[in-house]
C-alpha cells in the first residue's frame, strides 16, 4: 500500500469524517421541536436586511472560514436578477454565547433572516436567541439535532446521503445491509441514518457493527463484519468511515478476511473519491458512494476563484445557498417571502453544489449522484436529479 495510506493507518486517533467534525459539535445541543411556519413580513420595495453570522475573530482557520462563506454569499448576490440584498456581516469568533448576543443584536438593527452560523452549538444558540421574534436561522451547520422551530441546517447531512444510497441499493436488488460503524458521535449519527433509510426504503437491517477509533478496534471488527454477513446472508456492507480514518484500513483488511465485493456490495456514507489517493484503494473497487452534482459544483468553483483568485473553502458554497434561496424567494416580490412556510417550498433552489431544499424539520434534501469506482476512476451510474418536481413533504 502506498505511503499516503501508511501514514493514515499509524494515525487511527484522527477524527472520522473531517468534513463533518469540523461542523458537529462535540455535545449536541437540543432543537427546538416543531414545525415552524411563521416569520417576519419584508418591505418587498427595499433591500432585504440579512444577517451573515461567521466565525471572524476565532482561530486562523476559522477567520479563512470567514472570508471565504461572505466571499461567497457576495458572489451568489450577483446573480439575483435584481433582487437586493443588504448583507450584514457579524463576526462569532465561533463561540455560542457570542453568536446568541450577535444573532439578537442582528434583529434588532433590523434583520428579517440570520445565514449561519458555521458550528452547531453556535447555531442552536442563535435560533434560541431569535426564537421570540421569527426571524428564521440559515445555519451552516450539518447537525440534525440542532433542526427545527427556527433552526433550518444547509449543510450536507448523513440522512440525505444515506437515503439516496440505500433507495439504489434497494431498487438494484442489494437490501440485506449490514451497517459498520464507529463508536463516536458522528458514527452513531451516521449508524442511526443508515437505519432510518434502510427502515424508509424496506430494506432488511442484517446486523450492525462498532467499533472505536483506535488500529487494535478496527481489526478486532473485521471479523465480527465477516461473521455478520455469513450468518445473515448479507448482500450489502454500508460503512460510515472515511479516507482520513478507517477506511484504508478496512478497504484492506475487510476483502482478505473474505467480505468480497463480488457477492457484498461496499457502500460509503463519505465521499469516496476524495482525495484522489482513495480511488486507488483496492477493496473499495466497484462501491458505491453519494456525491454532488459536478457540473454545478465545477460552475461554482470556476466562478469563485475568477472571482477572487483562490479555491473556495468547502464549505463556501453553504452562504452562496442561503443568499440564492432568500434571493430566489424574494423575486416573488411577497412580503412573506421568507417565513418557514415559504422557505419549504417543495421546488428547492438552485445552489451551488446542485439543487436543494429544506424540510419542515429544519433538515434538508440535496440532490445527490451515485458513484462508483472503476480502474481506480468515479464513474457516475445515477445522475443527481436537476429537480425535485415540486413535491412536499
Amino acid at each position: 500500500m502506498i505511503a499516503f495510506f501508511r501514514a493514515i493507518r499509524k494515525k487511527m486517533h484522527l477524527l472520522l469524517l473531517p468534513l463533518f467534525a469540523a461542523i458537529l459539535a462535540a455535545c449536541q445541543p437540543v432543537a427546538i421541536t416543531g414545525a415552524n411556519s411563521g416569520g417576519p413580513r419584508i418591505d418587498t420595495a427595499a433591500p432585504v436586511p440579512v444577517a451573515l453570522l461567521v466565525p471572524r475573530g476565532g482561530s486562523a482557520s476559522d477567520n479563512l472560514l470567514a472570508q471565504n462563506l461572505e466571499n461567497a454569499a457576495r458572489l451568489a448576490m450577483r446573480d439575483l436578477g435584481g433582487v437586493q440584498i443588504d448583507l450584514r456581516v457579524y463576526g462569532t469568533a465561533g463561540n455560542a454565547s457570542q453568536a446568541a448576543s450577535i444573532a439578537s443584536q442582528a434583529v434588532n438593527e433590523g434583520a428579517k433572516i440570520i445565514l449561519g452560523p458555521v458550528y452547531a452549538e453556535a447555531a442552536n444558540a442563535a435560533g434560541v436567541a431569535v426564537a421570540a421574534s421569527g426571524v428564521n436561522v440559515l445555519s451552516f451547520s450539518n447537525n440534525p439535532t440542532i433542526a427545527g422551530g427556527n433552526v433550518f441546517i444547509l449543510g450536507p447531512t448523513f440522512s440525505n446521503t444515506a437515503n439516496r444510497l440505500v433507495s439504489f441499493a434497494k431498487r438494484n436488488g442489494k437490501d440485506k445491509i449490514v451497517v459498520l460503524h464507529g463508536q463516536d458521535l458522528a458514527g452513531q449519527l451516521g449508524r442511526d441514518a443508515i437505519l432510518q433509510a434502510i427502515s424508509a426504503n424496506r430494506a432488511t437491517l442484517a446486523g450492525t457493527v462498532d467499533y472505536a477509533l483506535s488500529q487494535e478496534s478496527v481489526v478486532a471488527a473485521v471479523p465480527r463484519v465477516k461473521a455478520a454477513v455469513d450468518s445473515t446472508g448479507a448482500n450489502a456492507l454500508f460503512l460510515t468511515t472515511s479516507s482520513a480514518s478507517a477506511l484504508p484500513l478496512f478497504a484492506q483488511l475487510l476483502p482478505e478476511a473474505g467480505v468480497q465485493a463480488a457477492t457484498t456490495q461496499y457502500m460509503g456514507l463519505t465521499r469516496w473519491d476524495i482525495p484522489a489517493q482513495t480511488l486507488e484503494l483496492p477493496g473499495i473497487q466497484g462501491g458505491w458512494f453519494a456525491r454532488p452534482d459536478t457540473g454545478a459544483s465545477n460552475a461554482f468553483t470556476n466562478q469563485y476563484k475568477a472571482a477572487y483568485q483562490n479555491e473556495p473553502h468547502p464549505l463556501a458554497g453553504l452562504a452562496f445557498d442561503g443568499i440564492a434561496a432568500i434571493g430566489s424567494l424574494v423575486k416573488a416580490g411577497k412580503s412573506n417571502a421568507l417565513t418557514g412556510a415559504a422557505l419549504t417550498q417543495g421546488a428547492g433552489f438552485n445552489g451551488a453544489s446542485g439543487v436543494f431544499r429544506l424540510r419542515r424539520d429544519g433538515t434538508n434534501e440535496r440532490a445527490l449522484a451515485i458513484a462508483t469506482i472503476r480502474d481506480n476512476r468515479v464513474v457516475v451510474l445515477d445522475p443527481a436529479p436537476r429537480g425535485f418536481g415540486g413535491a412536499g413533504f
